[in-house]
């Protein structure tokens, strides 16, 4: 039981890792632009693309991009199942990290267009805040630039719910948007191996995966109250005794 979980993981977590760190370098560069512009065209034609990517299901768009690009009814180019080509161990390292990286595309483009709505939208909003502060007009009253007060200032402040929130939103994408896409995209993972094993009613296996999506819930949980510390010393747990 263990060694087939122990095999299963790392689809479940290399799909849940690339797609976490692509929504944050997508949301953060896009929520600063966007508060910075906050009324522009580019803000509000951004919002619409946003509202766009957290409207449309997962399911449903995965299933949107096989039929377009993975065979369906148009065009193949991108596999359409697992994370290898069959024989990719007899390649060199670099061939098979291309190999992997092109099964990666169609999957993680799935769970970061679910995923990077909220986020975008809490930068935006926590920049925006951070704007407005006394802080923020005192240095742009001694001159600094626009850029220094951008980063300097309001960089470090804005981004501590944001930096904190990584381990939840690495979670909230495993649990939410992994297993439709393990299922479309036939990924051998612990999504899959759970949905398998509902269906066949092996109460073993089912619960087994339950319990390792409970306790990553629980370590990640951890991890970021911890980040709160990294990110912001002035926050200090111990000091509530």
């Amino acid at each position: 039981m263990v060694d087939l979980i122990l095999q299963k993981m790392p689809v479940s977590v290399s799909l849940g890792l690339w797609s976490t760190l692509l929504v944050y370098l997508i949301s953060i560069p896009l929520g600063i632009h966007k508060a910075v512009r906050d009324g522009s065209r580019f803000d509000v034609w951004t919002s619409v693309l946003v509202l766009a990517g957290y409207a449309i299901p997962g399911f449903l768009f995965a299933i949107l991009l096989v039929v377009l690009f993975a065979g369906g009814s148009f065009v193949q180019w991108f596999p359409l199942r697992g994370l290898t080509s069959p024989g990719t161990e007899l390649l060199p390292l670099w061939d098979r990290a291309v190999d992997y990286a092109w099964h990666m595309v169609l999957p993680t483009l799935v769970l970061v267009a679910g995923g990077f709505a909220g986020l975008t939208m809490l930068t935006k909003n926590a920049f925006l805040d951070e704007i407005g502060k006394q802080y923020v007009v005192t240095a742009r009253a001694k001159g600094a630039g626009e850029t220094r007060v951008l980063y300097g200032h309001v960089f470090r402040n804005a981004m501590l719910l944001i930096v904190a929130g990584f381990p939840a939103a690495f979670i909230g994408i495993l649990f939410t948007g992994a297993l439709l896409v393990e299922i479309v995209f036939s990924l051998d993972g612990l999504g899959l191996l759970g949905f398998e094993a509902a269906i066949r009613r092996d109460y073993p296996v089912m619960f087994a995966t339950l319990y390792i999506f409970t306790l990553l819930g629980l370590v990640m949980q951890l991890v970021g109250d911890l980040m709160y510390t990294v990110v912001d010393p002035r926050i200090d747990f111990s000091a509530r005794r």
